[in-house]
């Protein structure tokens, strides 16, 4: 047998470095940490799989720190919200999607149970800020301002705190016990509330502004819209916001055995399925199609659950009271949406008229805020008009929540306070706003899905999950976009080109041949092959 003159350069070297590979290579693969789909589709823009990971690690507390840095009021979210996140979540397109809202009410109501706190403010600041307003988006704002060392005030009309979720969502829906428990919580903050105190005039809201360094305006939408086909007052009338509060805070008023409900959102099933409770006969009128409700599916489903007739696709066109009955004269309608929220047409359907008789009626189609008191502020329409992080049309005056936008959801609300709070202390601070980036969010295809075998969601729109259920549950996350270091790029790696650094992986691009095997072998979806132009 002829050997070689010389052996090969690999026998002398001992190793295969000195064959750098990385020239023969097209596309080189990157780590990135992209937002996850519920991540973008999240209302206070929550790190959900971060804090979903956190969970799945059975650190609770962590992850509790880590959803109140956006949202003070995990517990009242994880029941009440509307769950976008849940339709956007990529392992909807597997089996079924992440059962996100249960697992946020589990993380917040042990925090509640176990007593945990927000850590006091690392500095002091001298500035004093007035939130007008002790609803969700006020207070998401003033926990907000006050976690980042502002003195801040809390002006509130009603006896108590709580704006929507005290008078308008019914306790069980959200307990009490619930409510109270986070709204405490970040009273103890340090927070000053001034309840009973409404501004009314001009005149009181300038002299907030000369009191104080900064106002966050969230006043709500207090002002009931009315039906031009009903008239004025009757004694067989009544706003679906006075209803819910009346009952909410334990008097139901008493309307008579049968109740028709005029309206087709989620304060319009609050008010049908409260009724109920009440021991009324409920029927509900919408506009819209069953399928078109504004109000979540699940309500609806449970609202006929209960007993409640829903009559959908119908129009009101008068009401008047008779010797024994209000009769209702209704005609079916055709409702098609326009492009922009409120924004709709409907048309009639000949030949489908039809009376309801009832003994009162409970109007629930929305309210709009009361801007007599903002007279100075520019307004668009029904609303103060405000840029795209909460500031009005004076320095120093932000708004937000129902008074500034159409988005009727708490968890919008919430979010508003938010943005309009790290708004102001930038304002104060003197810095620039940053601009608005657009991201792509990680697609289901890049998610090796070999490594999630198939589980099925606890069953139940939104489950009460025990500790047990929520690790299983926290388990089904892909964890998209956010690398969980499993090692596998590592691994597979045929030219051992990855390596390990101190919090993840490198590339070593002098032998990568960008075969993409990382990229496929990630469970996650956070590497991604990008063409290299040389």
């Amino acid at each position: 047998m002829n050997f070689p003159a010389a052996p090969p350069t690999a026998w002398t070297t001992g190793t295969t470095e000195v064959f750098r590979t990385g020239t023969w290579r097209a596309a080189l693969p990157v780590y990135q940490s992209q937002p996850s789909p519920c991540h973008l589709a999240c209302p206070v823009n929550g790190r959900i799989a971060e804090w979903i990971g956190q969970a799945r690690a059975g650190d609770w507390r962590g992850a509790w720190t880590t959803l109140v840095d956006h949202n003070p009021f995990p517990a009242v979210a994880g029941r009440i919200c509307h769950r976008p996140c849940e339709s956007a979540c990529n392992r909807g397109g597997y089996d079924a999607p992440l059962a996100i809202c249960a697992l946020e009410r589990h993380a917040g109501e042990l925090a509640l149970a176990e007593g945990w706190r927000f850590a006091p403010p690392a500095i002091e600041r001298t500035e004093r800020i007035a939130v007008i307003g002790g609803g969700p988006s006020g207070l998401s704002a003033a926990c907000q301002l006050r976690r980042l060392g502002y003195r801040v005030a809390v002006f509130e009309a009603a006896p108590e705190l709580g704006g929507l979720m005290r008078s308008g969502i019914p306790p069980y829906r959200l307990p009490r016990e619930v409510l109270h428990g986070e709204v405490g919580r970040i009273l103890e903050l340090g927070i000053e509330v001034r309840t009973g105190t409404e501004l009314r005039a001009p005149g009181d809201f300038e002299s907030l502004r000369d009191e104080f360094d900064a106002v966050y305006l969230a006043t709500g939408a207090r002002r009931p819209k009315r039906l031009p086909q009903l008239g004025g007052a009757k004694d067989w009338l009544l706003d679906g916001a006075a209803y819910l509060a009346q009952t909410n805070a334990g008097t139901p008023p008493a309307l008579g055995r049968r109740l028709a409900v005029i309206g087709g959102g989620s304060a319009a099933m609050d008010v049908a399925r409260s009724a109920r409770r009440a021991g009324h006969e409920v029927s509900v009128l919408a506009l819209e199609a069953e399928a078109q409700m504004p109000a979540q599916r699940e309500e609806v489903v449970q609202a006929r659950e209960e007993g409640v007739a829903i009559h959908g696709g119908v129009m009101l066109r008068s009401a008047g009271r008779g010797s024994h009955a209000v009769t209702l004269e209704c005609v079916r309608v055709r409702f098609e949406p326009g492009v922009r929220r409120a924004e709709f047409r409907v048309t009639s359907l000949e030949g489908t008229e039809f009376r309801l008789d009832a003994d009162a009626i409970v109007v629930a189609i929305g309210q709009d805020p009361e801007l007599e008191p903002f007279s100075a502020l520019e307004t668009d329409g029904a609303l103060i008009r405000t840029d795209a992080h909460g500031a009005t049309s004076l320095p120093g005056v932000y708004a937000g929540g129902d008074v500034a936008s159409t988005a009727r959801f708490v968890t919008q609300a919430i979010a508003a306070g938010r943005n309009a709070a790290a708004a102001i202390d930038r304002w104060l601070k003197g810095e620039r706003e940053p601009g608005i980036t657009a991201r792509s969010t990680v697609p289901l295809g890049a998610i090796n899905t070999f490594y999630h075998p198939h589980a099925a969601r606890p069953e139940g729109a939104r489950p009460a999950l025990d500790g047990r259920q929520a690790l299983a549950e926290a388990g089904r996350c892909f964890s998209c976009g956010r690398c969980v270091f499993r090692d596998n790029c590592f691994h597979y790696c045929p030219d051992m080109a990855v390596r390990r650094v101190p919090g993840g992986y490198a590339v070593a691009d002098e032998y990568c041949k960008g075969c993409g095997l990382c990229a496929r072998e990630c469970p996650t979806g956070s590497i991604a092959m990008q063409e290299e132009l040389r």
